[in-house]
């Protein structure tokens, strides 16, 4: 072995084991109330190093210690619960800048179509849209470089940078000559809020994707304007919303209680960690009725706005169990960049209820592989005698231990053919480039998006010629197979027409038209306005 090498590795090894004689003592007080812990920690301190020697002096070729305790500490996570973890340096920026909920750069959503980067949407405000980029223009160079055939991670790092600094490109578009525009970079939202947009003259719809920093005040302005809009009523989507900030949960369940009930509280080991959410009724408005959208997807913060939504009969869950993740997680930065997210707290929702699902410490194959059961619905409902029962306020009766239960049960139903679903899954996006092209080449579009949502229809020969670009394209599908789909094709098409036109609002204005769930929970607003009633 390099001399060198042993002596870095030997250096490495005494620093961890510097680290540890460090930590020990902070240790010994927080476990003084266990009996042995501290003798437990101190004694397998010394074995690792054992481990560590041995590993360093006899294995026969060169290991790489950093990915070595990363395995070690990721191993130690393991062992308490699914959703405490280790996390390398290397993955802690991505995952810090998804809470925050923005970054610095140039502001498009994109892809890499037919080899170039294709705008799919420019970020409503950002510095790409007041520069006049519009979807479907495509990046032929970046700073006077080619950007044909540029990777994803390149793009980041070329588009990415700090506010302020300028970015010049040679932009491609449809019926016009390449131009150049030089954009300068500033802060980007990374929007919670997917969609909100009116589907009706007094339905609207929110489609929250994630509860990061700004979460609640996306909501609430969501909310604001399409109660500007003459909504009564509205659907909260929080499919396959996997969570996020407790803090923003609470902000979010706030805006619909205008009376002063509990939200959420935690119960730790340690008393910082117990908490009592308590809604602040000025922030709240019951004066619209709500549904509540969920799947086995919906988690830990969607689950608490959908727990006190439920209990305390503010509105109707309907959908599907949610995924039944009751443990709150305290993120902890380490010396050398890494972090750990350590569960502190367990959260019951305001009736009481501890929705966390049950499992098996260090192997959770079988915690995973439960939620993609297709007969996982009848299963849940096979135990609720199992489930400790819980009141809302209103007296219905609902249960804990295993996710949210939905008041209404509505299962995903997409019946679509392979021909279609290779459409919809082409990584070129031809539906995109499609819709893109149309709005060009068809200037007389109402500007009008109500008259175009609810009385504008596609061209009877338009499934048609989209199926021949297709073909054009080099994408082989079965045209018979593809047709059996034909109202749900128009509507797609219908839908990224909208969305290159108004932008992506309106885009999912129309494709929510095809949502079996969506549609299917709007029919069940009478027992959603009943709970307005009860509760005047």
């Amino acid at each position: 072995m390099n001399p060198t090498k042993r002596t870095a590795k030997w250096t490495f090894l005494a620093g961890i084991t510097a680290g540890l004689l460090i930590v020990l003592p902070l240790t010994q007080a927080i476990y003084s109330k266990q009996k042995n812990s501290y003798t437990i920690i101190k004694d397998k301190f010394e074995v690792m190093t054992q481990i560590l020697n041995f590993v360093n002096q006899l294995y026969y070729d060169e290991v790489d210690m950093e990915a070595l305790m990363n395995g070690a500490f990721h191993g130690i996570m393991e062992q308490l619960d699914p959703h405490s973890i280790f996390i390398s340096a290397e993955d802690i920026k991505s995952i810090d800048e998804n809470f925050r909920g923005e970054f610095q750069g140039i502001g498009i959503e994109f892809d890499i179509l037919n080899n170039y980067i294709t705008v799919i949407s420019p970020v409503i405000g950002g510095p790409s849209e007041k520069a006049g980029i519009q979807a479907g223009d495509w990046i032929i160079e970046i700073d006077g470089e080619s950007a044909r055939g540029i990777k994803r991670d390149d793009v980041y790092k070329k588009l990415r940078g700090k506010k302020g600094t300028r970015v010049d490109l040679k932009i491609g578009r449809i019926g016009v000559d390449p131009f150049e525009v030089t954009i300068i970079r500033d802060d980007i939202p990374l929007y919670s809020v997917r969609a909100s947009v009116m589907l009706d003259n007094r339905t609207g719809y929110v489609w929250l994707t994630r509860f990061s920093t700004k979460s609640g005040p996306e909501v609430r302005q969501a909310i604001s304007k399409l109660l500007g809009r003459g909504m009564k009523r509205m659907v909260l989507d929080l499919r396959n919303n996997s969570g996020g900030i407790l803090e923003q949960a609470v902000a979010v369940a706030n805006i619909f209680i205008a009376e002063k009930d509990t939200l959420v509280y935690t119960r730790g080991k340690n008393k910082e960690a117990e908490q009592v959410f308590i809604a602040a009724p000025q922030k709240g408005n019951e004066n619209f009725s709500v549904i509540i959208l969920i799947n086995r997807g919906s988690a830990s913060a969607s689950e608490i706005v959908a727990g006190a939504i439920q209990d305390l009969d503010r509105g109707l869950v309907v959908g599907e169990t949610s995924f039944g993740k009751g443990l709150v997680q305290r993120q902890a930065g380490l010396r050398d960049g890494s972090a750990v997210r350590v569960t502190i707290a367990q959260y019951y929702t305001p009736s009481g209820r501890l929705i966390q699902r049950p499992f098996k410490n260090g192997d959770y194959a079988d915690y995973y592989r439960e939620l993609y059961e297709e007969n996982r619905e009848e299963k849940l409902d096979s135990l609720k005698k199992l489930r400790p029962p819980f009141t809302t306020r209103g007296g219905r009766t609902v249960y804990g231990g295993g996710g949210i239960t939905p008041d209404i049960y509505i299962p995903w139903d997409l019946d679509i053919t392979a021909a279609t679903r290779k459409i919809m899954t082409n990584p070129n996006r031809p539906l995109f480039n499609w819709g893109a092209a149309f709005v060009r080449n068809n200037l007389g579009i109402s500007d009008d998006y109500w008259d175009f949502q609810h009385s504008w229809n596609l061209p009877a020969d338009a499934l048609d010629k989209f199926l021949a670009y297709t073909k054009e394209e080099g994408l082989e599908i079965d045209i018979e197979e593809t047709m059996q789909n034909r109202a749900y094709l128009e509507t797609m098409i219908k839908s990224e027409i909208a969305g290159a036109k108004w932008g992506r609002d309106e885009l999912w204005g129309i494709r929510i038209t095809a949502d079996n769930q969506v549609m299917n929970a709007i029919k069940h607003f009478n027992k959603a306005n009943a709970f307005l009633a009860e509760n005047e």
